[in-house]
């Protein structure tokens, strides 16, 4: 089954004092364009949790981020008293203010708190993962969900294109029988007889040239290939692309050959199908 490139994951995990939530988001991309935003503590451990993104996601342009609430009363940042003293003791020769005015300008000023930095615990850290785990659970089933819609589609046009050439297989006969009268007219207008055999020469000539019969068996085989490719273990966007490309070419072939209003008209609808699931395949997997 495929799986579209375009996802969303959350979970969240409760520690005694944080709390650690983490959001997944991925659209379409030809390779895996990840963007990671998270605190700068846990900035050390942030190739390890791009590895286990890549691994799982494979494709698409990811964004993940990384959020920690603080639900204790501790705290990383202290005041840093000698600093702010000092920058109170130089405003005071630069303003005439009371104290309190004084503080409100020296704690703005820079290292006027100090952060002190904490160790990530290792505990803490596989509660990370594990939530990041769970997310990128919960991505994957939304990419499945939306690769299904996606598969509907598919075989949904697959289906329009197969009934249009059969359309086409119809219409065929008297193509042809039209390319052996107009072929009639012009050599009866240029008032000249009519040789028979040289007639049946040229005729032949033409109907080989006009002939689809080869391109109407290998469109066929290509859409029966597309959908099969579509229920398979190892169908990607990639391998449906070139599929694709093969049934275009096909088609064109026969627009190119048709000379036949109705027929052009058929191969017309055709391109604006196989156009709908070419937009479509830029988002699988």
């Amino acid at each position: 089954m495929i799986q579209s490139m375009t996802g969303f994951g959350k979970s969240t995990i409760q520690l005694p004092t944080k709390k650690i939530s983490i959001e997944i988001k991925s659209l379409n991309s030809k390779s895996l364009d990840l963007n990671a935003r998270m605190p700068n503590q846990y900035r050390e451990k942030e190739l390890d949790m791009r590895k286990l993104i890549a691994s799982s996601l494979m494709r698409g342009k990811v964004d993940f981020s990384l959020y920690i609430e603080t639900t204790s009363d501790d705290t990383t940042s202290a005041i840093n008293s000698e600093v702010v003293k000092s920058y109170m003791q130089q405003l005071k020769q630069v303003v005439a203010s009371d104290d309190t005015e004084l503080l409100k300008m020296a704690i703005k000023m820079p290292d006027a708190l100090k952060t002190v930095r904490e160790e990530i615990d290792e505990t803490e850290y596989d509660s990370i993962l594990n939530t990041l785990k769970e997310a990128l659970v919960e991505i994957n089933r939304f990419r499945t969900d939306e690769g299904k819609a996606l598969e509907d589609d598919f075989n949904l046009r697959i289906s329009n294109i197969k009934n249009l050439l059969e359309e086409v297989i119809k219409v065929d006969p008297d193509r042809i029988n039209q390319v052996k009268e107009r072929l009639r007219k012009g050599i009866e207008e240029l008032k000249e007889s009519v040789d028979e055999n040289r007639f049946e020469q040229e005729l032949v000539y033409y109907i080989e040239k006009y002939d689809i019969t080869e391109e109407k068996t290998r469109l066929d085989n290509h859409l029966s290939y597309f959908t099969e490719t579509i229920n398979s273990a190892d169908s990607n966007g990639k391998k449906l692309g070139f599929i694709s490309q093969e049934i275009g070419r096909e088609i064109n072939t026969i627009g190119s050959k048709s000379n036949y209003a109705p027929m052009q008209q058929l191969v017309v609808q055709m391109k604006d199908e196989l156009e709908k699931i070419k937009e479509q395949l830029l988002n699988v997997l």
